[in-house]
């Protein structure tokens, strides 16, 4: 990670800009990172999941994540990845937390459901009433290429057909949501907005119905972080995400509620922190020590990256 020393270095230090320390609330979401594992290589993926990756989470660590889902007072579980449906605990996951009656969340990259062994995952998900947030970075094939890869945005557009064909995105109880990126090192336009374009466009030409649609701006750690630190560009892109910061959306930042988990069963308050090896303040670090009372008042660790949640409309 050399682009850290460039990271908080280019602009005033983000707690410093908010003006106070942030605080846990009551936890809602329990986010589990269950692995690195991805058919996809990302330029703007912030924690360099690939196909050449092989963390994964153990029974043992998902045993315990399930039993704090349930005793605890999470109403939803979040599980990303890598592409997650890889891991070998993903369909124990959304078996176990169904079984709870708790709200599912899965991201993914819609591709992986076109891959050998994947192909029954749409109608498992449907089954369980599993909400899927899934990326798209554009709407049109030459940007989502860019960013993800030659084919992925027509293989992507045939997967939202299929999920659309079994009631994804028409069906209240089967929620899909779309994911928005921008191309490089800029901060999306209004969500709004974009999520009128985006449904027009689908539905015309792809008939493709969605629920939501999340913008999301790229955060400068990861892949997008060694590129722009490569390209001279960190100062600039830290610059802009701080000139744009919005104090109206702090209040609503996903790491007041959420715990999020590594494949380790290390702690983390986002995936963010997660992807640069940020544990949770104070003493129990693992899924396997923490305490309930860990959860409320919690000091949040920050860094220069946290501008990314706080730019503009906000990104969290």
């Amino acid at each position: 990670m050399s682009y850290l020393k460039s990271l908080q270095e280019a602009v005033q230090p983000f707690n410093k800009t908010v003006g106070h320390d942030l605080l846990t609330k009551k936890p809602q979401t329990l986010q589990l990172n269950i692995t690195r594992k991805c058919n996809l290589a990302c330029k703007h993926c912030h924690v360099a999941c690939s196909p050449a990756r092989s963390e994964d989470m153990d029974m043992r660590t998902a045993e315990r994540a399930m039993q704090i889902l349930k005793e605890w007072d999470f109403t939803t579980l979040d599980i990303t990845g890598g592409a997650p449906e890889m891991s070998s605990v993903y369909r124990y996951l959304i078996d176990t937390a169904a079984s709870m009656d708790k709200k599912i969340m899965t991201r993914s990259n819609l591709t992986i459901f076109n891959e050998s062994g994947y192909r029954d995952l749409p109608e498992f998900l449907k089954e369980r009433k599993v909400e899927i947030v899934a990326s798209l970075p554009f709407y049109e094939e030459v940007k989502t290429d860019k960013v993800r890869g030659i084919g992925v945005f027509h293989d992507s557009i045939e997967v939202l057909q299929r999920l659309c064909a079994l009631g994804y995105g028409r069906d209240e109880a089967l929620q899909l949501n779309l994911v928005y990126n921008p191309s490089g090192a800029m901060i999306p336009a209004g969500q709004d907005q974009l999520e009128a374009i985006y449904r027009t466009k689908l539905k015309d030409e792809y008939d493709i119905d969605f629920n939501n649609l999340f913008s999301m701006t790229n955060s400068p750690i990861g892949r997008f972080g060694e590129w722009l630190d490569r390209s001279g560009n960190m100062n600039r892109y830290l610059t802009r995400l701080c000139t744009a910061f919005n104090p109206a959306t702090v209040d609503e930042l996903m790491c007041l509620d959420t715990l999020s988990v590594d494949y380790d069963g290390s702690l983390h308050d986002c995936d963010f922190n997660l992807a640069l090896g940020i544990g949770i303040a104070g003493p129990h670090k693992t899924i396997f020590d923490i305490e309930k009372d860990d959860l409320i008042g919690r000091k949040i660790r920050t860094m220069n990256h946290c501008y990314t949640c706080t730019a503009g409309s906000g990104s969290s």
